[in-house]
């Protein structure tokens, strides 16, 4: 679970203007850390059901955005990708 000081963080890593909270790239990198945790969560327990259609979820919604980051603006979807370390 991300903690209000772990946002603020990735909110401050990846925002484009000083009072940015919500713009595409804080979204993705948001999601890509929680998609990160869930991972390793899941790791531990195979079994987990649950967990698992909620990281189904997190990811599809990560892709969305990425796909509109990607056809909106191009030069920023490859650097935010690059940052994150994804694959696309």
């Amino acid at each position: 679970m991300l903690t209000k000081e772990k946002k603020a963080d990735l909110a401050s890593a990846y925002q484009t203007h000083t009072t940015d909270t919500g713009s595409t790239e804080v979204q993705v990198a948001l999601l890509t850390e929680r998609i990160r945790q869930l991972t390793d969560h899941l790791r531990f327990h195979r079994k987990d059901h649950h967990s698992q259609r909620g990281l189904m979820m997190l990811v599809g919604q990560r892709r969305g955005l990425l796909r509109y980051l990607s056809r909106s603006a191009p030069e920023r979807y490859k650097a935010l990708i690059a940052r994150l370390g994804l694959r696309k």
